[in-house]
């Protein structure tokens, strides 16, 4: 890979990477923030199943948010990456970054973009389940709400 398509595939997976991290934070952060109007208004307190649904939305949507702000370190991270002419020195900023803040220990040889990527991509898809788990537990709390 040449030195500029590294730093264009860096930069565009960034920007994807703010739009993942980015919605189903404001999603989460809109629906808790009416649930408990809704719930009030609706008499929930009383219904033993829309209590626990919205305990368990509640539970995801806080780790649907600490996931996206993961997210938006690694954002920062690619963008750390990008700025560098070259994978090696680029991989190598971030690794060294993160040793100085004691978040990992530092490598013997900087992990590949590749690898950045693939790990990256799994958080998404846990955030991806989390936020259905959020979804249907929210679903689940106004269909068993009394009326």
């Amino acid at each position: 890979m040449t030195d500029e398509a590294y730093q264009q595939r860096t930069g565009r997976f960034a920007a994807m990477l703010i739009k993942q991290a980015a919605w189903p934070a404001v999603i989460v952060l809109a629906c808790d923030g009416f649930a408990p109007l809704v719930a009030s208004a609706r008499g929930a307190l009383h219904a033993p199943i829309a209590v626990l649904a919205l305990l368990v939305a509640a539970a995801s949507a806080v780790v649907v948010l600490g996931i996206s702000a993961l997210l938006a370190l690694d954002v920062l991270l690619f963008r750390l990456m990008a700025s560098h002419d070259n994978e090696r020195s680029g991989c190598g900023a971030v690794d060294d970054l993160l040793a100085r803040m004691r978040l990992r220990p530092a490598p013997s040889s900087p992990r590949p973009l590749d690898d950045r990527v693939a790990g990256t991509r799994r958080l998404l898809a846990r955030q991806r389940i989390t936020f259905a788990i959020f979804v249907i537990a929210f679903l689940t709390a106004g269909f068993w709400m009394p009326r």
